[in-house]
């Protein structure tokens, strides 16, 4: 059987080592012996390894842990939570269709965790959920470490190791070195598709050669969340009627009709961060590829300008924010749409839109279809007839027996994803994977041949609501 390691290389790009007898590996600019590679040191074998520690992973990593498997959880930042802690993606949307709460278990139990700690509120009917960053990185870390999760932060995926289509190893880069980490079954919570990209897994591509743009939210401290105007926007329950703040748009949007030179924008909207005089602020936009290290950098530098320029526009124009200041930036832009695999089924935007139940439903999505325009200031927003539905069927390959995916790179078309990128529908695919993974190492069988109608009766009685 053909051993294959991929890895992505600070100098030679990317590395293909064949392990065949010769041991002879290629790169973009020379041939050399095995011997030339830096050193990879095993650091473990697990059960099960998660890559990435966002609302997907590390709700995977738990579900895995709680099945019985011994799990790690990799993660290239200090802190789990990804976009809702790194981006700072406010709130958490969302958890109930018309009032009815639509997804259940592991995530709920976070919700409920977190807001005993003091961090969490629950927007009712929708179920968004308002939280405060810090404690949110601190609850995740403790359920994960409950659980018995080995966590590798600071740790960058950079390659993988595959006998013919199946993962071996993945390969982590941090302060020790090149580490590998073997596993039974591996779950890519990336959000950018970054092991199944890495492991040859068929993409989908991107429709219409555009992706949605990307966002850099900020704190702004010193604002007057007492007022009526930040009461009534910076709570999203949809009792108010749309979420965004009209208010401040129209004056943006006047500003720019009168001659005013402003960058592009979303909203805005402000989410309350649960501490007096603060709150989140999700405004500044820019089409950008997350997967091309170039474009991605370039965006975010312009991202940031754009944040002092808003925060100078609101002062300017609102009494509420007279005063604010920006407290904090989140540690990268948020990120809405990038590589997503082609899996055994792919969810379309008209099965999700009509509530399209499948024989293997594993998950839920409450959030409208919600497409930004990646130039001006333009958004598409989709209503759903009904809570949708998503099939054990798009977490999964056609080919690789030991893979799934969870979170926003999952198997949907364009505008289906729209909807299943927020984050409590990717704890609930996270959920998902995590208890898959440990079922079909109980079984015995590929992730492709497990008993999917096992598996959604034991997701119903953790608590999924399917």
């Amino acid at each position: 059987m053909d051993r294959r390691l991929f890895l992505k290389g600070s100098s030679a790009g990317v590395i293909a080592l064949a392990l065949a007898s010769d041991k002879v590996f290629t790169s973009c600019s020379k041939a050399g012996s095995a011997s030339d590679l830096p050193a990879i040191q095993p650091a473990g074998n697990y059960d099960v390894v998660v890559c990435g520690g966002g609302p997907a992973g590390f709700i995977a990593a738990i579900a895995a842990a709680r099945g019985g498997a011994r799990t790690a959880l990799v993660e290239r930042y200090g802190f789990l939570g990804g976009m809702a802690t790194m981006g700072y993606v406010a709130p958490i949307s969302e958890f109930a269709f018309a009032g009815e709460r639509v997804i259940g278990g592991i995530p709920w139990e976070f919700i409920g965790r977190l807001e005993e700690m003091g961090g969490a509120f629950v927007e009712w009917p929708k179920g968004n959920v308002d939280f405060d960053i810090e404690l949110y990185k601190l609850c995740a870390q403790r359920m994960v470490l409950e659980a018995g999760v080995d966590l590798y932060m600071h740790s960058s995926l950079v390659g993988c190791e595959l006998e013919g289509s199946k993962l071996e190893n993945v390969i982590i880069e941090n302060k020790n070195g090149l580490e590998s980490l073997g596993a039974k079954r591996f779950i890519d919570a990336t959000g950018d598709a970054d092991l199944c990209n890495l492991a040859g897994v068929p993409l989908q591509p991107h429709e219409d050669g555009e992706v949605q743009p990307s966002s850099f939210c900020f704190v702004l401290s010193g604002v007057d969340t007492d007022s009526e105007l930040l009461q009534r926007y910076m709570h999203h329950s949809g009792r108010n009627g749309a979420s965004e703040c009209k208010p401040i748009r129209e004056k943006l949007l006047k500003l720019k009709e009168e001659g005013t030179v402003l960058p592009d924008f979303g909203g805005p909207w402000f989410n309350n961060v649960m501490h007096k005089g603060s709150v989140a602020v999700n405004i500044t936009r820019a089409a950008a590829d997350s997967t091309d290290n170039r474009d991605f950098t370039a965006a975010e530098c312009r991202l940031r300008e754009n944040i002092f320029t808003f925060t100078e526009a609101l002062r300017k124009i609102a009494p509420e924010f007279k005063d604010c200041y920006v407290a904090s930036t989140a540690p990268q832009a948020g990120i809405r749409e990038s590589r997503r695999i082609l899996g055994v089924h792919t969810v379309t935007a008209e099965e999700y839109v009509s509530g399209m139940k499948y024989p293997d439903s594993i998950s839920r999505g409450a959030h409208p279809i919600d497409v930004h325009s990646g130039k001006g200031t333009g958004q598409v927003l989709i209503r759903l007839q009904q809570a949708a539905y998503v099939p054990y069927r798009a977490l999964i390959t056609k080919d690789f027996p030991n893979l799934l995916v969870a979170g926003r790179c999952i198997s949907a078309d364009r505008k289906a994803l729209a909807s299943l990128r927020v984050q409590a529908s990717c704890m609930g695919l996270g959920q998902a994977a995590g208890t898959a993974a440990a079922q079909s190492l109980k079984e015995g069988k590929a992730v492709q041949d497990i008993d999917t109608s096992a598996l959604v009766l034991r997701l119903s009685e953790m608590g999924a609501i399917l």
